[in-house]
């Protein structure tokens, strides 16, 4: 007599669902070795960077007869691909990175060269950008970013006859590869990127333990480059007003200076709460000129007010607080090296984005990492959170 009171169950192989499980939850898997917090604010920063590239994109698009939700759709997508080369970047070991760094650096070198090609197109005054259809194009010059840090790694991690620190030579050799990529960069011209080249190349130096004189002389070397450019009229017109604009905020209204002044309306508006998600006048009005990709901080000063604000802030300084703390457990020097480039590359970009629409640097087009809509931004940025993760997991073997 059958039994229906027990209700039957299949078998199912323990063996195997232990042993899955036991792979997700032992300590050497990769699941639990990667830097969560690192992860979750990158991500948080990217989703908000939706909503705000949503709220910045979505009057313009609707007037025009468009689908006024195609950016929050194509910043979607490009943060789930960059989520995938972050994964991918994270599980590949850096230290077989030394390998490749040279076809890496090699490929964004010649993706710079395509760019000054007809291949390349001119938006906002400087050819940096490749069209390849449907609506969307490839900067270059954010993936030589990653090229840059992982390149100087290698050679300056590369340790010689019992030294620790770098000679002379290897650091030749990494301003003589340095100077390639920025070169390029120059052509096109964009000042902006080639700062974020200069500022990183210090931050390694500074790291990797080579003799200060050279740091100090790159400083120096850097400020008789900027004061030549300006003294010998070496700047386009619309770069010119960028200066000036940011010396003489009065100046230039109609131009250059006239971004800036709106983009500080627009945060001083927002108050401590903001106007309100979709609310800010400033925004839907449409009087911030490219606020979905260099001006996208003011969308969160309007309409989530200083709580929004600080809370990209907060995000950024996490971001940065785990890449500085990588570096310092890194279980080697290429992986400090890696890491402490990435957070000079962050620190700097972040830091004269937020700034210029503050008013308190020079409007240079650089986006805001995470947040600002562009697919080649969110693809660099995320590979490098994807290192980080990597030198992360990895400094444990080393314990």
């Amino acid at each position: 007599m059958t039994d229906w009171s027990t209700p039957r169950i299949s078998p199912v192989p323990l063996g195997r669902r232990e042993g899955w499980r036991e792979r997700v939850l032992d300590r050497d898997s990769p699941l639990r070795r990667m830097d969560w917090v690192l992860v979750v604010a990158a991500t948080s920063l990217g989703v908000l960077g939706a909503v705000l590239v949503w709220s910045a994109t979505r009057t313009r698009l609707e007037s025009a007869g468009g689908d006024p939700q195609a950016f929050l759709k194509r910043h979607a997508l490009n943060l789930c691909l960059g989520l995938a080369m972050g994964a991918v970047a994270a599980l590949v070991d850096y230290r077989m990175l030394r390998a490749y760094a040279p076809i890496v650096y090699v490929a964004s070198c010649l993706g710079l060269v395509a760019v000054l090609t007809p291949l390349g197109s001119v938006i906002n005054g400087s050819r940096s950008w490749i069209e390849v259809g449907g609506g969307f194009q490839i900067q270059p010059s954010e993936f030589a970013k990653v090229a840059l840090v992982v390149g100087m790694a290698m050679i300056l991690g590369e340790k010689r006859d019992a030294e620790d620190d770098p000679r002379d030579s290897d650091v030749l050799l990494v301003l003589g590869l340095a100077a390639v990529p920025m070169g390029l960069i120059l052509l096109q011209p964009d000042f902006g990127t080639m700062m974020v080249f200069v500022f990183t190349i210090l931050g390694v130096l500074a790291v990797s333990g080579a003799p200060a004189r050279w740091v100090v002389g790159l400083i120096a070397a850097g400020v008789a480059a900027g004061w030549s450019i300006l003294h010998f009229d070496m700047l386009k017109d619309y770069q010119v007003e960028r200066f000036t604009s940011f010396a003489n905020p009065s100046a230039n209204l109609g131009t250059a200076g006239y971004n800036v002044n709106q983009a500080r309306i627009a945060i001083g508006s927002g108050g401590v709460r903001g106007s309100g998600l979709f609310q800010g006048t400033q925004t839907t009005g449409q009087f911030v000129p490219e606020q979905q990709t260099d001006f996208v901080f003011t969308v969160a000063g309007e309409e989530l007010g200083f709580v929004g604000a600080g809370l990209i802030l907060l995000l950024l300084a996490i971001i940065l607080w785990r890449g500085i703390s990588i570096a310092a457990n890194a279980g080697d020097a290429f992986g400090t090296l890696v890491a402490s480039g990435v957070v000079s590359w962050f620190a700097f970009q972040s830091f004269v984005n937020i700034g210029m629409t503050l008013g308190i640097m020079p409007v240079t087009g650089l986006p805001l990492p995470f947040v600002s809509y562009g697919g080649s931004s969110m693809f660099a940025t995320m590979m490098a959170i994807g290192l980080l993760c990597n030198v992360h997991m990895r400094s444990r073997e080393w314990d």
